[in-house]
């Protein structure tokens, strides 16, 4: 199970947001590329970078910062913005292993697709972000009628192979992981998810790699806060 140390950037300084609201932001760090450094530095593989000004507004904000992180020693799965072919592959070419794509998944499904014809299954991630169960989109501002596990099922009828999942309501609020719908969404689904939301502790890393069916867990408050550290969630994650 891969450990995705998170990397959240608005107006170009690390910051979490509680349940993804802007009026709920707390900084870490003026600098996205030297917290990349130290994710790196501390054992991380891949680091999970988010373009919350693309996200929330348009694709612009991010890619400066995706280039630098690109050519360090460590890959990085860039989300935020992607709304067309185009801006994937400029994400693609600043140096991304792979992105998320969510609102253009959810709203176009035959877009993914083309990614996954264009740039391969492996570059392509998409999105199954949830609010009381229904999957959310354009920065988890407007909701959609559709269940994760019905839009994940089409987009893996559309080629796509890795999924990222977020239960908002636990997103930045340390309350812990929601397993059960993680897995659920695997097994219903056959892609290969990665958790994201509410990670509190070592325990929910050991939790998640103990099902056998989780790909990844993405990480951010509970390292910022300094709740454990990132070779304790190393750890974990390889324990099962």
């Amino acid at each position: 199970m891969i450990i995705y140390p998170a990397i959240d950037m608005r107006r170009g300084a690390v910051v979490r947001l509680r349940e993804g609201d802007p009026a709920r932001e707390t900084v870490f760090s003026d600098d996205p590329i030297l917290t990349a450094r130290s994710w790196m530095e501390q054992g991380a593989t891949w680091i999970h970078m988010v373009n919350l000004d693309g996200a929330i507004d348009s694709e612009s904000g991010g890619l400066g910062a995706l280039e630098s992180a690109a050519k360090l020693d460590v890959k990085v799965q860039y989300t935020g913005g992607l709304r067309d072919m185009a801006a994937i592959g400029r994400a693609l070419d600043c140096g991304a292993s792979r992105i998320v794509i969510g609102t253009l998944a959810a709203r176009e499904p035959a877009a993914v697709s083309e990614a996954v014809e264009r740039f391969g299954a492996e570059s392509i991630c998409v999105a199954l972000d949830a609010k009381d169960g229904k999957v959310v989109t354009h920065g988890w501002t407007e909701s959609t009628a559709v269940t994760p596990l019905e839009l994940g099922a089409t987009l893996y009828g559309r080629g796509a192979r890795h999924a990222l999942y977020t239960d908002i309501s636990r997103d930045g609020a340390l309350s812990g992981v929601n397993v059960d719908d993680t897995v659920a969404l695997a097994r219903g689904t056959g892609l290969q998810v990665i958790a994201s939301g509410g990670v509190s502790d070592v325990g929910d890393i050991k939790k998640l790699a103990a099902t056998g069916r989780v790909a990844g867990a993405v990480i951010g408050m509970a390292l910022y806060q300094k709740r454990f550290t990132l070779a304790a969630a190393l750890a974990a994650a390889r324990s099962a």
